[in-house]
């Protein structure tokens, strides 16, 4: 490239071998071009330092090139004490890499935007309309959350990655989480565990509330109607507490289902100040097979929870939303499965 001048289309096209025509589809967002050819468009763009005119490209096609990543939950104020679990949980990891793995190859951008206040989700959904991006991917935690139908009354596309709580015209990924409870309760029971016990989420999260159904179910259709239960908020700390709360109502529980790995790892650790060893006095299972559960001491039997690929699935299923607005509102239910390791 000769010094002093900018980078043009073409430049980025000779680097490509191909047309120009190619490279502005590829740039601009238009979907019918060859995935492969994405991938050498963006690299010849690396390669001649091309920087697209987003203001010129914006006006175009009357898009940013951007989506946001919303995370909608009532602890939320941006204070340090949700920042951190943000940042500390892999669950919300998982989930970004699972959306790149797809934007990056669109050449679209991710803005994180945490809301908790019905403020601030009016100030979200403004934003939105106001074209600040193109669409969101929403993590709803609440139970009771205006803000998936705040964003179809806005005409903003959106997809939830979690049902919604109440019948709101979005699409959403998720998992069959009933599903798996009852599989990590088939296990404990099969392995021999009678005197069992859960540690669940919190009673007002959508995910929580199926876990809690789909093992009280199972544990049913066993005989077992009633079990000694304790809640958590999916953090390690509360997994500790609650599971010195179970025993506290069972100090004889030979197993305990733990509905996250984080709480999970807490329950591990109130464990080890008891004669109890794990597994072979007390099973224990979690939920999500996150770095969490190969971590732990001993490594977390665990229910399988493939958000990288429910992750991507909410970014595929956004960008043909942004394409067509008009087309049929649409859910894609994830199975669960088993990961035995030695923990249970």
């Amino acid at each position: 490239m000769r010094s002093g001048r900018a980078p043009t289309l073409e430049d980025v096209a000779r680097v490509a071998g191909v047309s120009r025509a190619t490279v502005s589809r590829v740039i601009n967002g238009i979907r019918n071009v060859d995935p492969q050819l994405h991938e050498v468009v963006w690299d010849a763009v690396g390669q001649t330092g091309y920087v697209p005119n987003r203001l010129a490209r914006s006006l175009v096609t009357r898009r940013t090139g951007t989506v946001a990543l919303v995370v909608s939950d009532s602890e939320a104020h941006d204070d340090d004490p949700f920042m951190s679990r943000f940042f500390a949980d892999p669950y919300f990891g998982r989930v970004v890499g699972g959306l790149m793995s797809v934007l990056r190859r669109e050449g679209v951008q991710l803005a994180l935007q945490i809301v908790g206040t019905d403020d601030a989700k009016k100030r979200l959904v403004g934003d939105l309309r106001s074209g600040q991006a193109d669409g969101a991917v929403v993590l709803s935690l609440p139970a009771v959350d205006p803000l998936p139908r705040m964003l179809t009354d806005g005409g903003i596309p959106a997809v939830l990655i979690g049902r919604p709580a109440d019948p709101v015209p979005i699409d959403y990924v998720d998992l069959a989480n009933d599903t798996g409870a009852a599989l990590a309760a088939e296990h404990l029971l099969a392995r021999g565990c009678r005197r069992i016990g859960m540690i669940s989420g919190p009673a007002d999260v959508p995910a929580s509330l199926d876990r809690i159904s789909g093992f009280r179910r199972a544990m049913a259709r066993h005989g077992h109607g009633w079990f000694p239960t304790a809640s958590g908020n999916f953090t390690q700390d509360s997994g500790e507490a609650a599971m010195r709360a179970l025993l506290a109502q069972d100090p004889a529980l030979d197993g305990v289902f733990v509905a996250n790995d984080l709480m999970a790892l807490g329950a591990l650790l109130a464990l080890r100040s008891t004669p109890q060893s794990v597994p072979d006095d007390i099973a224990v299972v979690g939920f999500d097979d996150s770095s969490a559960a190969t971590a732990a001491a001993p490594p977390l039997t665990t229910i399988r929870h493939p958000l990288e690929d429910m992750a991507a699935e909410a970014a595929r299923l956004l960008l043909a939303r942004v394409e067509d607005p008009a087309m049929q509102v649409s859910s894609v239910i994830y199975e669960p499965s088993l990961v035995r390791r030695t923990s249970a």
